[in-house]
């Protein structure tokens, strides 16, 4: 109907879950080397681009409070949409909206996906005829962890972020997050992390089912829970009460923390978790879901 204005697209900008992440080195120029699976969950933030005059990015949902002393100049969909629009030879014009539905700094690539999808979302609304591949360039300038969020699926994840090589395909599984409500910055954990590297231990069998992943999983770590859990002590509180929850096949941190997840075979099982943790810590953030 003429003069009826289409609801916005919104682009999906899903929290990225590391499975395991070793630490396998470190470079001359300190940038540490890394090892990890990584997967991404149906729990995230959303971002929509609309036509416009200009470039502009409104934030909401319930974590744009968070990201409000950040000038917008240094968000990570803001400098997406440059980014695009300079590789295109174009005026970065449009109006943005992120929902930020994640914490932030919390150890899930939440900014890393919100620019991922930013990249998406403009790549439709200006009819840019760019593949995953030239995506993923553009992404590699913005952080390590955005080409992954490009991808948008299952991959082992090592260098510094530049080598991604897609991982067996995953079962079905169901997810719990849960985060204690303090930020935890990357680099402060780096920072704190001592000991030894670990060897890296990819895998090529597919695991059968989602307890099959667990036992998977069980044999390898995520390498900066300690110094993460050093930083934040209520992450060992998180990772217990995800342990205990009925049907929780393996409970571990995310990246670098705070925000640890249970696995389970069901969707049901994972409900139920989340609903028995949003009673026990009403004020963590708690969300349930299940693996894409």
């Amino acid at each position: 109907m003429a003069g009826v204005t289409a609801p916005p697209r919104w682009w999906p900008a899903p929290a990225k879950l590391n499975l395991y992440l070793h630490v396998t080195g470190r470079r001359a120029d300190r940038y540490h080397l890394l090892d990890s699976l990584v997967a991404f969950a149906d729990i995230g933030d959303r971002v929509s681009a609309a036509p416009a005059a200009r470039l502009s990015l409104d934030i909401a949902g319930p974590f744009a409070p968070a990201l409000a002393g950040e000038a917008i100049e240094n968000n990570l969909v803001w400098r997406a949409a440059r980014a695009l629009a300079a590789r295109l030879g174009r005026a970065p014009e449009a109006a943005l909206t992120l929902e930020k539905n994640l914490p932030v700094a919390s150890g899930i690539g939440g900014g890393s996906s919100d620019a991922a999808a930013a990249l998406k979302a403009l790549a439709a609304l200006w009819h840019a005829t760019l593949d995953e591949a030239a995506l993923c360039a553009v992404a590699a300038a913005l952080g390590a962890d955005v080409p992954v969020c490009v991808a948008g699926r299952a991959a082992f994840f090592g260098g510094i972020g530049d080598e991604i090589v897609a991982a067996p395909r995953l079962p079905p599984v169901a997810v719990v997050l849960a985060n204690p409500g303090i930020a935890l910055p990357t680099a402060s954990v780096f920072r704190a992390r001592t000991g030894d590297f670990s060897a890296p231990a990819r895998f090529s069998a597919p695991p059968a089912s989602a307890a099959a992943l667990a036992a998977v999983l069980a044999a390898r770590r995520n390498d900066l829970t300690p110094a993460a859990s050093g930083l934040v002590p209520v992450i060992g509180e998180v990772l217990g009460a995800l342990e205990r929850q009925s049907g929780a096949l393996i409970a571990r941190m995310s990246g670098s923390g705070a925000t640890c997840f249970a696995l389970f075979e069901t969707t049901a099982a994972a409900e139920a978790a989340a609903a028995t943790l949003k009673r026990e810590q009403p004020r963590w953030w708690v969300a349930s879901g299940k693996l894409l």
